[in-house]
Order: C-alpha cells, then sequence, then structure tokens
C-alpha cells in the first residue's frame, strides 16, 4: 500500500520524479522505487490541470439548455461537479490509484487553485476520507523536491483554501452563467445577436478600460502659460523657469510687467543647492512586475510572458522559481543560497562587478511577508552556455531579467548629485534642476534600456552664487495632454492598483489595495486573453482599445455593481476570510445568489432606454458548423432569388421567411444526399445514377427534380 502523489499535471510530475532513483513509467503514473523518502516506494500520478468540472446549466435542468428570461436566474439547490469529458481517461486512472492508496499526497501548485484541483480529484474519486499529506515548495529543483518531501505538512491543514477556491468556482459559475444569458437576451431584444461574455472581473476591467477610453476621447486641450528664461553666465548657458502655470498669455505677463522685465535682463545667480541622492536597486520581481517591464522593453503580451516564466519553471529547464507569485520579498533561506551563488550569476549574464556583502535587508529579505510564495528569482541550477544557448530567444530575455533582478540585490546603490539653482531677475525667481551622476552602480546591470528611470535631467554649468546671468526672457506657450492610453503592459498594473480611482468609498478604497486590486497574480493575464477572444477590447501596436462590442456592454452594465472593481474587491476579502477559516462557504455563495437575483430583476431597467446602434459592430462570430450550414450551395430552382443551403436535417431556400418552401431531403431511404447531388438536382434538373436506396429491396436512382417535387428516375429510362 504505496502512498499516492497526486501532482497538478505531468510536467510537474516529471520534475517530481527526477529527484528520486528513476521509476518505471506506467500509462497515466510512475511508481517510485524504494528510497529514503519512500522506503516502501510511492506511485506519482498527475491530473491535467482541472480534471473536475461544475455541470452544465443544462445537467440540472433540461429546461435550461434554452436561452430564456424566464428561466433566470439559474441557481441549483445543490452544485454538482463531473469528470471533464476531455481528460477523462486520465481521471479513471487517477481515481482508480486514490482508492488503492493508503495515504495521498497533495503536490499541486502551492495556492488555492492547486488545491481545489487536487481535492475537487479525490472528492470525485469518493477518497476524501483517506489521510492526507501535503507538499509545499517554491522550486522544482531536486534537492528543494526531495527536502519538501521529507518534510510533509498535514493535509487538512489547507482544506480551508479548498473551500475558498470552491466558493469563487460556484460563485463565478453562478454570475457568468446567468449575466452572460441576461445581457445577450437583453441586447438580443435592441437587434444585436451576439453573445455578450459577463464575469465577476473580466466586466469591471473591461470597464476601467473604457472609462480611460472615453476620458481620452472626450478630452479637450487647454492651453497654458509658463515664464521661461534662457540663461548666459561666464561658466556656461542654462535654461530656467518659474514655478506658476498662468492661464492666459496676458496672466504671465502681466507678472513680467509687475517686475518690470523686458525680453533680455541681467540677472544672478541666487542659490545653488547640490544634494547627493541615492537609489537603491529595484525589488525583486512579482509576476506582475515581470509581465509590466516585459511588456514595456520587449512588447511581450501579459500572457506570452506568463507562457515563458513558466516554462523556465518546469521540466526540464527549472530554471527559476515558482512563477504565479505577488510577494516580491524572499525569506533568509532563499538569501543565503542567492549569496552563496552571486559569482556563477555573474558568470550567466556577463556581468562582472565586485558584490557588495549587504545584510539581508528588509526591501529585499521579509520572511514576514513571504507567506504562500517568494519572488521570483533563479534555482541553484546554473546554465552552462550550452544550455543558454538552447533557450528560445524570449525565454533568454525573461531569465536574464531575473537573474540581473538578484545582481542588482548584491550591486552598489546609484549615486547621483541633484543640483537646484535660483535665478533672479528683478525679484522673479527662475529655477533649474540638473543632475550629474557619481556611481552608476547597480544600473550598469540594466544599461541597454533604463526602464526605471525618470525623465532624465540636463547637465548644468558649474554656477556659484552671485555669479550674474544674462537672461533671455519669454513666455512658453503649452497644451495640456489627455491621459495615455493602455497598454498590454499598463493594463496588468491598472488591475492591481485600481484601487486609486476610486473615489468618495474609502471602504471600497481600503478593499482594492488590500486585495491588490482586480484578479491575482495567475489570473490577470487570462482575463485580457479572455477580452481579447470575446472581442470586446484589440491590441495594436501594444496599445488597448475597446471595440464596438466592448463599448455597447460597459453602456449596458454602466451603474450596476459588476461594472465597478470594489464588487470584486470585497468578494475577495470574503474569500481571503474563507481562506484563512474565519468565514463560511455557504455564506459566499448565498450572498452570490442574492446578487444575482437582484441583477436579474433590474438589469432591464438599464438596458431598455439605451440607444444603441449596430454601425461598426462586426457580424457574430458562428460555430464551425454553424458557418458552413449557412454557406450558399447553389441558386434555388424554384424562387430564383434565394439560395439552398445545408439546414440541421435539410436542404432549405433562404427566401423562406418571404414565401418560399422549397427543401430537399437530405437522406431518402437511407441514402445520404451531398451538396453536390443538390448542385446537379437544381442546374441540370436531374442527379446522375446514385447507388445503394434502400426500399424493401436495394436499388440505384437518379432523382430529378420536377414542379418543386424531387423524384426517381430508374436507370433504363434514365438512359434513353
Amino acid at each position: 500500500m504505496m502512498p499516492v502523489i497526486l501532482a497538478e499535471k505531468p510536467s510537474q510530475a516529471k520534475a517530481y520524479a527526477a529527484a528520486f532513483p528513476k521509476g518505471q513509467k506506467k500509462e497515466g503514473y510512475l511508481t517510485i522505487p524504494s528510497c529514503p523518502a519512500f522506503p516502501e516506494g510511492a506511485v506519482l500520478t498527475w491530473g491535467v490541470g482541472h480534471l473536475i468540472e461544475l455541470k452544465s446549466p443544462a445537467e440540472y435542468e433540461t429546461s435550461w439548455k434554452r436561452w430564456s428570461l424566464n428561466q433566470l436566474p439559474m441557481l441549483p439547490q445543490t452544485f454538482e461537479f463531473r469528470p471533464s469529458q476531455k481528460t477523462k481517461k486520465q481521471f479513471h486512472i487517477v481515481r482508480r490509484l486514490l482508492q488503492q492508496a493508503e495515504t495521498i499526497i497533495i503536490a499541486t501548485d502551492c495556492d488555492r487553485e492547486g488545491e481545489n484541483i487536487a481535492q475537487s480529484i479525490i472528492q470525485q474519486a469518493g477518497v476524501s476520507h483517506k489521510p492526507q499529506q501535503r507538499l509545499w515548495i517554491n522550486s522544482l529543483e531536486q534537492e528543494e523536491v526531495r527536502k519538501g518531501f521529507e518534510r510533509l505538512q498535514p493535509g487538512e491543514a489547507f482544506h480551508s483554501l479548498y473551500a475558498e477556491a470552491q466558493a469563487r468556482q460556484i460563485s463565478d459559475w453562478v454570475v457568468g452563467m446567468n449575466a452572460s444569458r441576461l445581457y445577450t437576451l437583453l441586447l438580443k431584444k435592441k437587434g444585436l445577436n451576439h453573445v455578450f461574455s459577463v464575469g465577476r472581473v473580466q466586466t469591471p476591467t473591461l470597464k476601467l478600460i473604457y472609462d480611460r477610453q472615453q476620458e481620452i476621447e472626450t478630452f479637450v486641450p487647454e492651453p497654458y502659460f509658463e515664464i521661461k528664461a534662457d540663461f548666459q553666465t561666464e561658466a556656461g548657458s542654462y535654461e530656467g523657469k518659474t514655478k506658476e502655470r498662468y492661464r492666459t498669455h496676458e496672466n504671465a505677463g502681466n507678472v513680467l510687467a509687475e517686475h518690470g522685465i523686458g525680453t533680455e535682463e541681467e540677472g544672478v545667480v541666487q542659490d545653488v543647492e547640490v544634494k547627493e541622492k541615492r537609489i537603491k536597486p529595484p525589488m525583486l520581481h512579482s509576476l506582475s512586475t515581470l509581465q509590466t517591464l516585459a511588456n514595456k522593453k520587449y512588447k511581450f503580451s501579459p500572457s506570452k510572458t506568463m507562457e515563458i516564466v513558466q516554462s523556465l519553471y518546469d521540466e526540464p529547464l527549472k530554471l527559476v522559481t515558482y512563477p504565479r507569485t505577488d510577494t516580491q520579498h524572499i525569506t533568509n533561506n532563499e538569501y543565503h543560497y542567492l549569496k552563496q551563488n552571486v559569482e556563477a550569476y555573474q558568470q550567466v549574464t556577463s556581468d562582472v562587478f565586485q558584490a557588495e556583502e549587504p545584510r539581508a535587508r528588509k526591501r529585499f529579505v521579509d520572511n514576514n511577508k513571504v507567506k504562500e510564495h517568494h519572488a521570483i528569482i533563479p534555482t541553484k541550477k546554473i546554465p552552462t552556455e550550452a544550455a543558454l544557448q538552447k533557450l528560445r530567444p524570449e525565454q533568454n530575455k525573461i531569465y536574464m531579467e531575473i537573474v540581473k533582478s538578484v545582481l542588482a540585490v548584491f550591486h552598489q546603490d546609484y549615486i547621483y548629485e541633484e543640483t537646484v539653482v535660483t535665478t533672479n531677475v528683478k525679484g522673479l525667481s527662475f529655477f533649474s534642476k540638473g543632475k550629474v551622476d557619481k556611481q552608476q552602480g547597480w544600473k550598469t546591470l540594466f544599461k541597454s534600456t533604463d526602464v526605471n528611470s525618470k525623465q532624465k535631467l540636463p547637465q548644468l554649468p558649474s554656477l556659484t552664487e552671485d555669479m550674474p546671468a544674462m537672461a533671455s526672457v519669454y513666455i512658453n506657450r503649452e497644451m495640456t495632454k489627455p491621459p495615455k492610453p493602455y497598454t498590454e503592459g499598463n493594463l496588468i498594473n491598472m488591475m492591481k492598483t485600481c484601487g486609486q480611482t476610486v473615489e468618495d468609498d474609502e471602504e471600497a478604497k481600503r478593499a482594492l489595495k488590500e486585495v491588490e486590486g482586480l484578479g491575482t497574480e495567475a489570473t490577470r493575464s487570462s482575463i485580457i486573453k479572455t477580452l481579447i477572444r470575446q472581442e470586446y477590447i484589440k491590441v495594436q501596436k501594444n496599445v488597448v482599445h475597446v471595440t464596438k462590442k466592448g463599448e455597447i456592454l460597459c453602456r449596458a452594465v454602466e451603474g450596476s455593481l459588476l461594472s465597478k472593481p470594489e464588487m470584486t474587491a470585497k468578494w475577495e476579502l470574503f474569500l481571503r476570510k474563507i481562506g484563512e477559516g474565519e468565514a463560511e462557504k455557504k455564506t459566499f455563495i448565498d450572498n452570490t445568489a442574492a446578487f444575482t437575483r437582484k441583477l436579474v430583476n433590474t438589469a432591464d431597467e438599464k438596458v431598455h432606454p439605451l440607444d444603441i446602434s449596430t454601425e461598426g459592430l462586426p457580424e457574430p462570430k458562428r460555430s464551425k458548423r454553424s458557418q458552413k450550414s449557412t454557406e450558399p450551395i447553389v441558386r434555388c430552382p424554384a424562387c430564383k432569388k434565394g439560395s439552398i443551403v445545408l439546414r440541421k436535417n435539410f436542404y432549405g431556400c433562404t427566401e423562406y421567411n418571404n414565401g418560399c418552401r422549397q427543401t430537399f431531403n437530405r437522406t431518402i431511404l437511407g441514402k445520404t444526399i451531398t451538396k453536390a447531388h443538390i448542385r446537379a438536382l437544381c442546374e441540370k434538373g436531374t442527379t446522375p445514377v446514385l447507388k445503394g436506396f434502400n426500399g424493401k429491396r436495394t436499388f440505384d436512382a437518379a432523382l430529378v427534380w420536377k414542379n418543386g417535387k424531387t423524384e426517381f428516375l430508374f436507370p433504363a429510362s434514365h438512359d434513353k
């Protein structure tokens, strides 16, 4: 009775197996022979992500198969799960192994979704009564895997995470299934034949993008004026300006007149203040910061960056630690091995510098800020030059960014001198700011593209107090600028920090800050991908635009809780309490049901008065089957206007609604009538002889079309 280890997916299982003596590969599982961690050996099997899923509406009630407002809301008394049809074979293998096991070791990803995947399989297999242990590691390196299996934790300690994940899963089903049908059907009344997918996270995300786009489109530039001067001294020239902005040219001119200032004046350097500024290395990477940087620097989409960093984590590479992390800190354990490997990492990136011997600074190392996962860092596995050459170019770029972020921790601070010069012209103060680099420090690691730097300040001449300065004074006209549109990388950051946009609701602002905005590190990129797939947004040259379809949905949900990110934030806070054992799953699901009932009862009040134009709206997507069924085959021989198309079980005319009733059977006496047969029948009035009609006996015959009807023509008469 060996323990059964349940991994999340095949690549993860393969990485676990590599840490132990070579076992035997079977169909859907591996056997691990006797070893220190498993004296009696072990069986290692896996899911393929979610093997278990919630049932579809029609599986609860057949009437729910049809989309109808009268059927809403769809709220099953008990939510039921079933094995996914696509992965049913693997589920049966896993179920058999779990039923034979004495102990189950859960080794899925260390988060609520990983726990959900494992416990859903265990529940469906009927083995939730069996003893469980939990593997909790952040790296797939062999040493870390072995250590993890040697210090397994009690499985029941993580069951509240399963309750949290299932509450999320069920509530997303309730909102998604009901709200999507609700808005699709309400907008259909307005003449729209599109399916409008609505979700607890995707819809408020879309609304935030839409709001920014509206802000840009309705922005009216306004002029403003600044008083500037070009200064010439014995040490060199420089520019300066007053602190104030003026609404009109006249206002600025009045200020100059009050001081008696003309276009050419004598001034004096009144003050030269030099301050040393020190900038510490940037924080280590969470998934969000890595996605934002990769989009800005390499134009990678968030989902592409997610795929790349996941591949660096998975077997066989195992070059970085767990990627779906929202933490930018590490613990003393990780710091210790990073410190030991600094020189090796320098060899990897070809960055040679004298590494500092810093304390484990809390900016980077803080055990209290690491909960489930630490920041994304390189593993102890140091790739050879040959191994680096085998990486795909995009893998190499992301890996180097992760390694360099760690090297920056052991590098010197970036130091520069900031100089602020005050120049007095007849009592009016002009200010100039400049900088001089003193120590590049960690910036040398990112010298090719410094995405961390702010707007560069100019170099100033060596000025001293009381130095004369000839001033050429002028009034400069500028225009206010609209906010910038979002890039895909901006979207990740916007979703994470959207609480800053909430006004007049401190509770909502606090909630959004506490849960770090919309979505999670693991889901944000997939939410953006879903918005693109649903044709709500499109990305052109890395800039995000809301489509006509997206605009319509945003107008439809305007003002509802579905359009507000604070609703999702409050849900996430409640979910966290479930995960911490402080709230009940049932309460959360009941609240979601109540919210859905209210939405169904009130949504039409907003949608009904909307004036919606379909201009610019693309044709609704149809399934391949649907597309094939409406492709014209041939001109209708009866009405001469419409076309004959394939319907579900017959061929019919597209002018049916205008009175043409011409149809052709798709099968006649067991013989399938093809499109080619229909084309010949309509164009020539007859088909070739078709073999295999099944009457009282099998016979061959041609088909002829006469007076709107199809008749047989037997070979003898057909040949005449």
